[in-house]
Formats: structure tokens, C-alpha cells, sequence
């Protein structure tokens, strides 16, 4: 929904998401810290994989029947045949998923393979398909055209149906013209899309999400190709300001980045979109937090659907997404679920991201250490250590000692999570583990986030069998995927300088196998 009341709510409010339903494992189970003698090593415990081939961009969820719909694409064929379908997953809490099936079909209709879109539940039934019909907007390719079409579904988003019209957006011309993301503007009583047309964004408008107007675009070169755009309205909920967010995923090389999630601050008046400022910032400093979508609840109200957001992305980088060492499926995995919420304490609006609260319901029983200082030299073990390759980390630490490395994994086959303490920043370093002399320099390439940390820095670290997701206190955030060695000890090193320590947890994550 694009247009609420405006309200102002005073004081930062630190309550947190609404209550969320315990996690159990897809079909109701009960959860298990044990993973499957019959997994393979990488397999995640707690991120979202199919059962096997091909999995890439996952696309917004949306929320019928009772239940979150998430759809991602997925190639059964791989790695003999090219080409994606939308395959369907549920859930109760945006953290436990359960896999249904393939949704739309790849090359039914003769229009190509399945591509990223957008679905959205109708609640007018403006499109002529029944109130409540979930639309989706994907961009089917065949010999290389890109064109729009039309599925919708009248059973809540679990079987999907051709619209008699297709393509709905017919190609002008364009080599790149792809990822419609449709929104809802009440206060012009129509539909919004963004499309990523090359190095642009494209805005078009609609009445019934079948005939579509071009408005509007926003050029951004110097970004690569720009794929997956979004567009939403949020507020700081302390200061009261609120902006509109145009977000895409982009090539962030020119700044010393890969590829990940840019996002510009800025206004919308329906018709055309103005930044704040030519340069985006980036949601995720990491080198694999690609194809993110993000979404609110439509249960909240409407000002708590402007105060936060949820967000997840591709854990995977086309520099290397050929090449992970999984074997039973491949692609990488889709990242957790985030919360996402606005803030301009630092005197810029930017997006700030925590895990989902819902994720504390795998966890079991904490170990804790004590608070204690890391002496400069030896590496150590640290005083508390996970019992499995599915864990949550949490350090919190003085950062005005020297640089902390921790390192997951055993000598030679490690992945480094730290602190730089001479740059006031985050990183993490997979330059040693398993397969990084195998894969591009991307992948060997340390990866940093620069954190306000002021007289306390807090690390919040999901470690997973094939990745990593570090949050730090101010809302900063690398995703990684990571193989490290199939033991899984932590050790910990002080560099210049004596490193206070004041706190440190480990948390097992409990194994879900979202298998049908």
C-alpha cells in the first residue's frame, strides 16, 4: 500500500517486530539439531534450497490464505538445460520454509523460460480475476526477447493459470528489459511497476495490471546491468521523516564492490522518481546478497508497515555461482529472512538490517563465556565453541583495542570474521577456506562494512554449512557464502593491541528440511 495517514511517532521505538509463531520444521515436526546423516556437507541447515538442480532470484512474498507465498526461480534441467521456472515455497514465519512445487512452468505457453517478476494479492479483483486473486507480472524470454506476462491463481498462490493475452508488455526494441516489481498506489487508485531496462529503471502504471503506460525512468549508469528493482515509502519512526526507496540490484565495482543491493533515498509523485543523491547506497556489504527483495506485512497498520520491512536476497554471485562445490543441487541458497527499518541518526536516511525476530525460535540452549581480554600473539580457542556447522555467534566487544579476528574452522580451510580497528570496520575474510583457490578473485576478495560502533560493537554472526551473515549493532550487514572445514572450532586473535571482550554467546540453530 503506497498512501497512509500521516503520523509522526515520537521517540525511537525500540519494541522491536511484532510477536511472530514459533518456528517448527515444515509439517509441524519437531525440530532437531542434528542434521541427516544422508546430507551432504554443505547442505544448509536453516537456508532455503530445493531438493536438488538449480536454484536463483528469489521474488517477493506475499501473503494469501493465511500464509506467506514465496516463489523463486529454479531449473530442474540444470545443468543440461537452460531455462527457469517459479517454484513455490510456504510459510508460517518467514524463517521455516516448506518447498511446494514448481508454480509456473518454464516454455509452457511459447513464450520462454520463467523469469523474475512479481506476484501481488488483487484485493478489488482490479485485474478481472476475483477479489484476492494473486497476480504475478514475470518476464518470459525466448530467443533472447524479453516480454512481460500475466499468471494469476484463485487458490491463494498455489497453482497459477495463463492469462488469454499474454505478453501483456510487448518488447519495443530493448536487449534488456526485464524483473517487473508491481506496487499499489491507493492515492491514484493504480498499480506501479519498475523495470529494469539496462542501466536504467523504467516506470509504467496500470488500472488493471493487464495494459501498462510508461511514465517515467531513472538512469543510473556507471551501475552495470541493473536487474530485480523495487520501490517503497518508509519512516524513521524517531524523527518522523519519511522518504521513497528505489532500490536495484547493480554492479558495484567502480566503489570497490561486487555486485549486490543499491538502494537511493528520495521522492515519489506518482508518476516519477527523484533521488536525493546521484550516488546509491548499498543494503548488504557482502559479496552475496544479490536479487533481494523486500516486502512489509499486510496484517500491520499502516504506519507500522511504514516504520519497518522484511528483506531477503540470492546468497550466490554470478562471478562464481557456476562453481560452489554443492552437489546435490546447485546455486547457492536464498539468505534469512531481515528486518529492515529507517534511520538518519548519522544525518543520512539509509536502510539498517537485523535478523528476523522469528529466528530465535531454532535456537537452542546458549553457551556463554564470561567477559575476558584477548592478549595480543597466540591464537586461541574461543572459550565457548559450536557443536555443529549451524550456529549464532554473538560477540559483543570495546573497539578501542586492537583488531579481533575470529576464525570458523580448522588452520587452512577457515573463514575470518573481525574487526579492523585502524579502519573502524567489520570484515570478513574466506581468502583460506575450502574452495576459495579454486573460484575467482572475487570470492578471495575481503569483504569490509564500516560500523559506528561507538564504545561498543556488537556481532551478531549466523553461520550456516555454506554461509555467513554478519549483523553488527548499528544495522550494518555482510552475506557471504563461505565452505569452511567440516569441523567447526572457532579460534580467536588479538592483533596490536589487547581486545576487551565483554560478552560472547554460541547458539545451535536447529536443522529444517524444507523438503516436500
Amino acid at each position: 500500500m503506497l498512501v497512509v495517514a500521516a503520523v509522526v511517532v515520537a521517540g525511537r521505538d525500540d519494541r522491536g517486530p511484532s510477536p511472530t509463531p514459533t518456528p517448527t520444521a515444515p509439517g509441524g515436526d519437531a525440530l532437531t539439531f542434528d542434521r541427516p546423516a544422508d546430507w551432504e556437507r554443505f547442505r544448509p541447515g536453516f537456508h532455503l534450497t530445493p531438493a536438488a538442480h538449480w536454484i536463483n532470484d528469489p521474488q517477493r512474498p506475499v501473503f494469501a490464505g493465511g500464509t506467506w507465498h514465496l516463489y523463486y526461480l529454479y531449473n530442474a534441467d540444470y545443468p543440461h538445460g537452460n531455462g527457469t521456472a517459479w517454484y513455490h515455497a510456504t510459510s508460517d514465519d518467514l524463517v521455516t520454509w516448506r518447498n511446494e512445487g514448481v508454480a509456473i512452468e518454464k516454455y509452457r505457453n511459447g513464450l520462454g523460460d520463467i523469469l523474475t517478476g512479481s506476484a501481488v494479492v488483487d484485493e478489488t479483483g482490479s485485474a478481472g480475476f476475483g477479489a484476492g486473486a494473486v497476480v504475478a507480472l514475470v518476464t518470459q524470454q525466448d530467443d533472447g526477447v524479453q516480454r512481460q506476462s500475466l499468471f494469476f491463481s484463485t487458490d491463494d498462490g498455489y497453482t497459477f493459470q495463463e492469462y488469454d493475452g499474454n505478453p501483456v508488455m510487448d518488447n519495443p526494441g530493448a536487449v534488456d528489459w526485464r524483473d517487473p516489481k508491481v506496487v499499489r498506489d491507493d492515492l491514484h487508485d493504480r498499480w506501479v511497476m519498475t523495470l529494469a531496462e539496462g542501466k536504467r529503471i523504467g516506470f509504467y502504471v496500470s488500472t488493471d495490471l493487464r495494459s501498462w503506460r510508461y511514465v517515467s525512468d531513472l538512469d543510473a549508469d556507471g551501475l552495470g546491468l541493473l536487474e530485480c528493482p523495487d520501490l517503497f515509502e518508509m519512516v524513521d519512526p524517531a524523527s518522523g521523516r519519511r522518504t521513497w526507496i528505489l532500490a536495484a540490484s547493480a554492479d558495484g565495482t567502480r566503489e570497490g564492490r561486487t555486485t549486490g543491493l543499491a538502494y537511493w533515498t528520495g521522492s515519489w509523485d506518482g508518476e516519477r522518481f527523484t533521488a536525493d543523491a546521484a550516488d546509491p547506497q548499498w543494503l548488504d556489504d557482502g559479496a552475496d546478497f544479490y536479487a533481494a527483495v523486500t516486502w512489509d506485512d499486510p496484517r500491520r497498520s499502516a504506519t507500522d508497515r511504514l516504520s519497518e520491512r522484511y528483506a531477503l536476497g540470492w546468497i550466490n554471485n554470478w562471478a562464481y555461482a557456476r562453481d560452489l562445490p554443492t552437489e546435490g543441487w546447485q546455486g547457492g541458497a536464498l539468505s534469512v529472512t531481515r528486518r529492515i527499518v529507517l534511520d538518519d541518526s548519522d544525518g543520512r536516511l539509509r536502510l539498517r538490517s537485523r535478523p528476523a525476530e522469528a529466528l530465535r525460535g531454532l535456537e537452542g540452549d546458549a553457551s556463554s563465556a564470561p567477559a575476558q581480554t584477548i592478549e595480543p600473539g597466540a591464537i586461541a580457542p574461543l572459550a565457548v565453541q559450536p557443536a555443529s556447522a549451524s550456529y549464532r555467534l554473538r560477540v559483543t566487544l570495546d573497539p578501542s583495542g586492537g583488531t579481533l579476528r575470529l576464525r570458523l574452522g580448522e588452520a587452512g580451510g577457515d573463514v575470518t570474521v573481525g574487526y579492523d580497528a585502524a579502519a573502524g570496520a567489520v570484515f570478513v575474510d574466506r581468502a583460506h577456506d575450502t574452495v576459495a583457490g579454486r573460484l575467482s578473485e572475487t570470492y578471495r576478495t575481503v569483504r569490509t562494512s564500516a560500523v559506528d560502533a561507538g564504545g561498543r560493537l556488537e556481532l551478531d554472526v549466523l553461520v550456516d554449512a555454506s554461509s555467513i551473515e554478519v549483523f553488527t549493532g548499528d544495522g550494518s550487514s555482510l552475506t557471504m557464502a563461505a565452505y569452511p572445514t567440516a569441523t567447526t572450532p572457532v579460534s580467536v586473535e588479538a592483533v596490536d593491541a589487547p581486545v576487551r571482550i565483554d560478552a560472547m554467546s554460541v547458539t545451535p540453530l536447529a536443522v529444517v528440511d524444507p523438503q516436500r
